[in-house]
């Protein structure tokens, strides 16, 4: 007997998932890994591509390059998921699993934000950043804002990232002293659960002549008078505006009926939802992580352990323990690092490794080694 398993979504939890339950089971798996797209891509390429560092075509990752045991990969459009029987309906098909993991992360939400697509862009897309490349080097002078639109959002660290990515890359183009930047973030520091790495942006804001406005959201762009208004009704005018949208649930899981108050509600241990044998695992819950790739693994990595365990009859494996490694750009060629804790404590924690050239190569081994572990693609 085989191990039948169904996994919805290929980022980062979907491709861990597979990879690992490949490796334990070889054939006695039988695992089918569906995404509507083609192709992944590593959640901080899109920097690179927005800002000209790299191409479009040199992050992109094809799924028809994933070759393992007992794993096969369908380019397909999910419309119904019955988490009470495991159903799922496709535009090509139905599966019936005995096991299904949703993995489908978080879509953005750009029109929830008044005047953004109009007035305004976003980086957090792909397509959202194969745009900006052409945009950006259009903005020679004026203000640039850097905003957050809603909470929760992916991978807390980005705005700060573009902030100082943006001020770096008008300074190689002589144009600093032309712009203005500002980040507008929710929080009272950068990085909440790690007050160290908080500081070190904050001082490199200082430096760079970034000005960061904390506790704010901006909820809407006036495209004609070009301002973004502010949650306190403050209004800044702007030349570019950077933004992260609103982020969601996928419109067919919200259908599905297992949502609640936006996510995906899951035993944070196990990662298992209130229906048998349905796990959820990533951006799409409310575990009490951060939504990052990182920890959308980590996730992965407990569910195949646990699914290994029962199938091979050992004993239980560690709980989920929301535990994490971030990577931050601070822009002229220095990279920081950030091993945040959310579960295993009382509060979030994190520990902060102050910026360097040797975490520029211990950030491009993260990439490569999961682009040769998931596709079997080596540099």
């Amino acid at each position: 007997m085989k191990l039948n398993v169904l996994v919805l979504g290929a980022g980062f939890g979907g491709l861990e998932l597979s990879s690992l339950l490949s490796e334990a089971l070889g054939n006695d798996l039988d695992l089918t890994l569906i995404d509507k797209n083609d192709f992944f891509f590593l959640g901080f390429s899109k920097l690179d591509v927005m800002f000209g560092k790299k191409t479009s075509d040199s992050v992109r990752l094809f799924y028809k390059d994933i070759v393992k045991p007992g794993v096969r990969f369908h380019q397909e459009e999910i419309l119904k998921i019955d988490p009470e029987t495991r159903q799922v309906i496709t535009n090509k098909g139905n599966y019936h699993p005995d096991i299904l993991v949703i993995a489908l992360g978080a879509d953005y939400d750009q029109a929830a934000t008044p005047g953004l697509m109009e007035g305004g862009n976003e980086f957090y897309s792909f397509e959202g950043a194969e745009r900006l490349r052409s945009i950006i080097p259009s903005f020679t002078k004026g203000h640039a804002i850097i905003g957050v639109t809603s909470t929760p959002f992916k991978c807390p660290p980005a705005p700060s990232e573009a902030a100082l990515l943006l001020d770096e890359y008008l300074i190689s183009h002589g144009l600093r002293d032309n712009c203005a930047i500002s980040l507008v973030m929710p929080f009272n520091i950068p990085i909440p659960p790690s007050p160290e790495t908080s500081k070190a942006l904050l001082s490199t804001f200082k430096e760079r002549g970034i000005t960061f406005i904390p506790n704010r959201l901006v909820i809407a762009l006036d495209p004609d008078r070009k301002v973004a208004i502010l949650d306190d009704k403050t209004e800044l005018p702007y030349d570019l505006f950077l933004g992260i949208p609103k982020h969601r649930v996928p419109a067919v899981v919200e259908a599905s009926g297992m949502t609640d108050d936006g996510w995906i509600p899951v035993e944070y241990k196990t990662l298992e939802t209130f229906y048998p044998n349905v796990y959820a695992i990533g951006d799409v819950t409310s575990v009490g992580t951060a939504k990052a790739g990182i920890f959308s693994e980590g996730a992965a990595q407990t569910v195949a352990a646990k699914l290994i365990a029962e199938f091979k009859g050992g004993k239980h494996p560690p709980d989920y323990d929301g535990a994490g490694t971030c990577y931050i750009e601070f822009g002229r060629k220095m990279v920081g690092r950030v091993d945040v804790d959310f579960l295993s404590k009382d509060t979030p924690t994190g520990k902060f490794f102050e910026p360097s050239d040797t975490l520029v190569g211990e950030k491009q081994h993260f990439g490569t080694s999961r682009k040769e572990k998931w596709f079997g693609l080596k540099d």
